[in-house]
């Protein structure tokens, strides 16, 4: 799965870092990143990306097909 934070979009609002705190953390800008190394599950990295307030966290698979969020 790859990740894409839509930084213009991002409030950091940290819905995202409590539902996925190994995949996502604030900058020192208060924007979402996306965190190397280990990550959580592929259910909790959908979750956190659902409960987005703004939709800034798109998900693709591997092969760059977005996965669907709603």
């Amino acid at each position: 799965m790859k990740i894409h934070i839509k930084r213009e979009l991002c409030i950091g609002a940290a819905t995202c870092i409590s539902l996925a705190p190994k995949t996502f953390e604030l900058d020192n800008e208060d924007i979402a990143i996306v965190k190397d190394g280990d990550q959580d599950t592929r259910e909790a990295i959908i979750a956190a990306a659902k409960s987005c307030p703004t939709l800034a966290i798109e998900l693709f698979e591997d092969d760059g097909t977005p996965i669907q969020l709603s």
